[in-house]
This record gives structure tokens, C-alpha cells and sequence, in this order.
């Protein structure tokens, strides 16, 4: 008997790839995990054509908005925000199950001049971005504007909405917060009096701008904690974005889910109920008050129904008991056939105490 052990193959299988699924899991989710990217079939088209966009690294199941932008480039973004894109040219659409998409996009001339990109962005959840080079043939070009040399702020802090509804608002009215972070001054000069611009945007929808100056000074190496009020209109329900824009470039978003106004809702409800029975009311004493009354219906009585009524009876009571006005000899009551002789066995006789048959008693004369 050998001392040696066999191993069997199978298990030896098993040992390999359990030693070479963990780097390539980990590798799978680096990629899954890596920024989104934007590709595109075309580098310059001029405007009438049309491109196809192509992405990969997004999140499955997720609506994004395809624009062609001016003023703009990969490494700062779309600094006008969505004022500098082709915005009623656009494109959206949705990543299947692994994140990727394929798209085709007509070309147009954006609002502003080049130089130019392929602006893809999602519509709702978190926030990812991204761009790709992108020249419309025919289309100015210009610089970029140069970046301010003083102040610059720059958020620190997540955005966060304070505040809740109260009662008013179950019942239809504005609801209202207040948007608070934190900015930190990162240029070498003080900014005074800032200006920002507060939007907010339900849907797919454009946001609607806002400007909201902040009263103070920040001064370089300094942050400042900023508290800006925001107010939607009356009735306003449903999934909302609230974002914050200083210096033409979107700095924070803010998602903002508003409850329905169900008093509004139980308010017509109890109007659907209330004015039809209401209504059915005065309908009813419209009739009761235009309706002949009952007395008038009694007015053919006879004189003499009326004396034989007893007083002190009710009126079926009365019915029940009241004489009948003596009417002719009916004719099936012959005298042949008379009930009140009909108990009679006898042959009538003379009930009068002078008759021969009454007994007399004993004495009489």
C-alpha cells in the first residue's frame, strides 16, 4: 500500500477557478464601477445631418438626455448649462439592463459658438454626465470665455432642504423650503454678495431659474454656510429637482419629492355629496310649498258624516264606528229573507202582558 494521496481531477478544477473568479469579478466591477462614456460615429456633421451616440458605463434602466452644446469641453463641462444647448433638437433615452445605449441625433446649431460637444446627462436619480468633441460644420468658433481670476466659490457641502408642510399645504397651498449648504471661497479675492440662481424642474422639464442674492462676504480660504428659500406653486405634487447655479454652472442638485394635496381632494369629494343633496332639499320644499293642501280635499264632506263622528276616536277608529245615513230598504233584504227574523223558530206572537199566553200569578184577579 503507497503512501501517495490521489487527488481527483474535478477537484482540482475546482480549486483553479475558485482562485480565478474573485480577480475576474473584481475586474467586472472596476468596469461597472468606471465613469460613464459617450462615443460618437461622427467628429463634425454639418446641420440637417445626423449621428449616432453610443455609451457605456451607465446605470441600467435609466432615462438621459442627449443635446449637442456650445461653449463647452470635456474637461469643464457645459459651463451655461442647458441655455448654451440645442435643447428643442434633443434626444432622450433609455440604457437597457448592462448600462449602454445607441442613439441617433440630428444636428443643429446651438445658441452659442463652438467650440462644441455631445452633452449626455441623466434626467433623474444621481447625477453623471458626460461629453464628447462634437464641431458643427459651418458654425462659428470662438474662445472660451476666460475664467474670472478673483473669487471663485465652490460647494463643500451636499445640498439639503429644510422645512416641511404644514396644514395649508394638504389643502392646495405652496409648499415651500429652504435649500442649505455650504460654499468655501477658493480664489485669492473676497466675493461680496453673491449672486445665485435657484431652479427647480418637475420631470423631464427644463428648471425654471430664480436669482437669490446672499448678503455677506466670503473671503479667500473661507466657507459660508448659505440658507436660499424654495417655493413651488400652489398644488405642486410629485418628484421635483431643485438646483443650484452660481456663475453660469449648475453647482448642486437636489431632489425634492412633494406630497399630494389630498384636502383638495377631500374637498371635492364632500362638494360631489354635499351640493346634489343640498339641491335635493330645496327641490322638496319647492314641492311641498307649491302642492295643494290636504284640507282642501276635504272640503266636499257631508254635514252629516261630520256630526256622527265621536269625539275622542281616531280617524280609522271613526271610520269603523260611524253610523251609515239610513238608506232605502235594500233589495236583497225582502221580509222574507230579513236577518233580523231569521233566529226565530217560532211563529210570532203577542209579547204584550195583556196577551192570553202571559202567565199570571198566583192571586190575581
Amino acid at each position: 500500500m503507497s503512501g501517495r494521496v490521489r487527488i481527483p481531477a474535478w477537484s482540482a478544477l475546482v480549486a483553479v477557478l475558485a482562485l480565478l473568479l474573485p480577480p475576474m469579478a473584481a475586474v467586472g466591477a472596476a468596469a461597472a464601477d468606471g465613469p460613464p462614456a459617450v462615443k460618437l460615429s461622427k467628429s463634425q456633421a454639418g446641420t440637417g445631418g445626423s449621428i449616432t451616440v453610443t455609451g457605456s458605463g451607465w446605470r441600467a434602466r435609466t432615462l438621459l438626455m442627449i443635446l449637442v452644446c456650445g461653449q463647452s469641453v470635456p474637461s469643464s463641462g457645459v459651463t451655461g448649462g442647458t441655455n448654451s444647448c440645442a435643447n428643442a433638437d434633443g434626444r432622450a433615452v433609455t440604457t437597457d439592463a448592462e448600462g449602454r445605449f445607441s442613439r441617433k441625433l440630428p444636428v443643429a446649431e446651438p445658441p452659442v459658438p463652438c467650440p462644441c460637444v455631445v452633452h449626455v446627462a441623466t434626467v433623474t436619480g444621481a447625477k453623471a454626465e458626460a461629453d464628447a468633441i462634437f464641431q458643427v460644420a459651418g458654425h462659428a468658433v470662438e474662445p472660451l470665455p476666460a475664467e474670472p481670476t478673483g473669487g471663485r466659490l465652490s460647494v463643500l457641502t451636499d445640498t439639503r432642504l429644510d422645512g416641511s408642510g404644514g396644514l395649508l399645504t394638504w389643502f392646495g397651498a405652496p409648499p415651500s423650503r429652504t435649500l442649505v449648504f455650504t460654499v468655501g471661497n477658493v480664489g485669492t479675492s473676497p466675493v461680496r454678495n453673491p449672486v445665485f440662481q435657484v431652479g427647480t424642474s418637475h420631470g423631464v422639464f427644463a428648471p425654471q431659474w430664480e436669482e437669490q442674492q446672499w448678503r455677506g462676504t466670503i473671503r479667500p480660504g473661507r466657507k459660508a454656510r448659505i440658507e436660499l428659500p424654495v417655493e413651488l406653486a400652489a398644488g405642486a405634487h410629485g418628484g421635483y429637482t431643485v438646483s443650484l447655479k452660481y456663475g453660469g454652472k449648475v453647482m448642486a442638485e437636489q431632489p425634492w419629492g412633494v406630497g399630494r394635496p389630498w384636502g383638495v381632494t377631500l374637498f371635492w369629494v364632500l362638494v360631489c355629496l354635499v351640493v346634489p343633496a343640498a339641491l335635493f332639499r330645496i327641490g322638496m320644499a319647492l314641492v311641498d310649498r307649491v302642492r295643494p293642501r290636504r284640507t282642501a280635499r276635504r272640503r266636499g264632506l257631508r254635514l252629516p258624516e261630520l256630526a256622527l263622528r265621536v269625539p275622542g276616536l281616531k280617524p280609522r277608529e271613526e271610520a269603523r264606528h260611524a253610523l251609515p245615513s239610513p238608506p232605502s230598504t235594500l233589495p236583497w233584504f225582502t221580509p222574507d229573507n230579513d236577518p233580523g227574523t231569521a233566529g226565530r223558530l217560532s211563529a210570532p206572537h203577542d209579547d204584550s202582558p195583556t196577551s192570553p199566553t202571559t202567565p199570571t200569578r198566583k192571586g190575581s184577579t
